[in-house]
């Protein structure tokens, strides 16, 4: 079923214009790395406040900066649909890939969680100095290794399955 899909994907217009104009993928790796910086640049320093690093850093503004974090996923999101549009082939089968979808995942579950479970907000109210509670260190841990295996993983792409 996944082969008939990147057949079919590979028929499309999308990935027509992706394989045909040599400057798309270069400018979206671009892109998929600035959305990378902003992603775990900012949700990761988060995450490093909840640990115990720089305790004498509010959390208050480090939270607010996590919508570039998540702005820098949707950039992610979209410059990775053009790669997997654009070259289906190498992705289907590749288990690089079906783990790095699989750490995604799981990443964002881990963000649900801390969300809807109420640890959102008691972190939200940390001053300078105060640690986290368990359950925030426990999820914060859990965020940056999930992000450091999404990129282990799409870095791995290449490597793994050849498909490249």
């Amino acid at each position: 079923m996944m082969d008939s899909l990147a057949l079919w994907l590979e028929s499309t217009a999308v990935s027509k214009a992706v394989t045909h104009y040599s400057w798309i993928w270069p400018a979206c790796e671009t892109l998929h790395f600035v959305g990378l910086a902003l992603l775990i640049g900012n949700v990761g320093l988060l995450d490093l406040r909840m640990l115990g690093v720089a305790k004498r850093l509010p959390v208050a503004p480090l939270a607010r900066l996590v919508r570039w974090g998540v702005l820098g996923f949707v950039i992610n999101l979209l410059t990775g649909i053009v790669f997997f549009v654009g070259a289906p082939s190498q992705y289907v089968n590749n288990i690089a890939f079906q783990y790095k979808l699989l750490f995604i995942a799981l990443g964002g579950a881990n963000l649900v969680v801390f969300n809807v479970s109420g640890v959102a907000r008691r972190v939200g109210v940390l001053g300078p100095g105060d640690d986290a509670p368990a359950a925030a260190k426990i999820m914060a841990a859990a965020s940056l290794f999930l992000w450091v295996g999404v990129m282990f993983w799409g870095r791995m792409l290449p490597f793994i399955g050849d498909a490249f």
